[in-house]
């Protein structure tokens, strides 16, 4: 690994810790996020030439709160709180806490998932504050301007503050319910990686890989959360097949086309171990069904091998688990391959006029597969062309149409 890469990871380790380590001195959680901000700036900037200081930890935090002694008299901040900032000693803060360091990032990650966000604004929190990307690079990452995106990170935190929230775990009444937005959050973040929403490219791999680096991250804090360990698994078993998805000029390559020998067997077999040994340990959730799902598909040696009876028999779990339009329409290409594409025609209707639906090109997508297996090549073409229209990605805009094109 180079300097540079060794610095990026280092630094995206420590940016949460080092904001919880300010945040429980100062209190102020918007503050000190700007400020750690500003340090890991300098320190990408310096440590590739001058080396990695000995403690990251205590540099990272010396020049933070000496950002944010700055801030507080640029500000004209009351006298005593400068006055004990100034005074603070700075030679390592990062020993001085008697909290863990996994507690810290732990509350962070908890924190920009504050259920007031919306959910752009909980990903964009979440990348900056516990990821260490930098406003641009989230903003190319998801493909708005640098200035929207530093408006979206400012108003999260705002609203972070306006609703009173305190640096410190849920309580255990809430703690459920907060970590499945957490979940969710991280879950939008990997989808948005493996197949982007718009653009040229057919997926990121930065975003997928701090998807599952912060996802690892949270199974190594709280290891005996089922669910957590489900999307892991599931991020596994679904990134695991990403270098045979597109061809050499970027075409989106199908999952029974592609070539199987590509796929990387080290995160499949990781992935079932994860995912086998959660469905073990107690009641099942929504990530480990669809990471048994997954499984399935990834231990077939063909497509042609693949379980679509045992997949269609979890999409029922799954349904009755966490019912939905997205399980709906998935849970429809398994009845048609168990029992026909009529049958999986008939239940895709039940999504039309579901407005939850409407912005998507998925169901026109899936319903132009089913018409070809079933014969109805004029119908399919035409369900082609109106998702080719719907969606913003190129290469599946490029690939909807060429299947409208062969079929004539």
């Amino acid at each position: 690994m180079n300097v540079e890469r060794q610095v990026e990871a280092l630094l995206r380790e420590l940016a949460p810790q080092v904001i919880g380590l300010l945040a429980r001195r100062h209190g102020q959680f918007d503050a000190c996020e700007d400020a750690v901000q500003e340090a890991l700036l300098s320190a990408a900037q310096q440590w590739p030439e001058q080396g990695i200081p000995d403690s990251p930890k205590s540099w990272l935090a010396t020049v933070a709160s000496r950002r944010l002694v700055d801030e507080w008299r640029s500000e004209s901040a009351r006298r005593r709180r400068e006055e004990n900032s100034a005074l603070m000693d700075l030679s390592g803060p990062g020993e001085a806490s008697t909290v863990s360091e996994s507690d810290d990032t732990l509350t962070v990650l908890f924190l920009c998932c504050h259920p007031s966000l919306s959910a752009p604004s909980q990903l964009a929190l979440t990348l900056r504050a516990v990821g260490g990307l930098t406003t641009g690079e989230i903003a190319s990452a998801f493909l708005v301007g640098e200035s929207t995106l530093a408006q979206r990170v400012s108003r999260a935190k705002q609203t972070i503050k306006k609703a009173g929230a305190e640096f410190v775990l849920p309580p255990p009444a809430e703690l459920a319910e907060r970590l499945r937005v957490v979940l969710h959050v991280l879950y939008l973040m990997f989808n948005e990686g493996y197949t982007t929403s718009g653009g040229p490219e057919l997926h990121r791999a930065d975003l997928t890989a701090e998807a599952v680096r912060l996802t690892r991250l949270l199974h190594r804090l709280m290891p005996d959360e089922d669910e957590v360990t489900g999307l892991l698994a599931l991020m596994l078993l679904t990134d695991a097949r990403r270098a045979a998805r597109a061809g050499d000029d970027g075409s989106l390559i199908p999952l029974a086309d592609q070539d199987r020998s590509r796929w990387d067997a080290g995160m499949i077999a990781e992935g079932v171990s994860l995912v086998s040994g959660a469905l073990e340990a107690g009641p099942v959730g929504p990530y480990q069904v669809q990471a048994a799902i997954a499984a399935v598909h990834d231990e077939a040696a063909t497509a042609a091998d693949t379980d679509w009876s045992q997949i269609l028999a979890l999409y029922d779990v799954l349904e009755k688990v966490s019912p939905g339009p997205v399980v709906t329409l998935n849970r429809a290409v398994a009845v048609a391959e168990v029992h026909g594409p009529e049958a999986g025609l008939e239940l895709l209707a039940t999504l039309d006029g579901d407005a939850r639906m409407d912005q998507t090109h998925r169901v026109d997508s899936v319903r132009g597969h089913l018409l070809e297996l079933a014969g109805d090549t004029g119908a399919a073409r035409e369900a082609y062309l109106r998702a080719a229209g719907k969606t913003a990605s190129e290469p599946e805009k490029r690939y909807l149409r060429l299947r409208a094109q062969r079929l004539g």
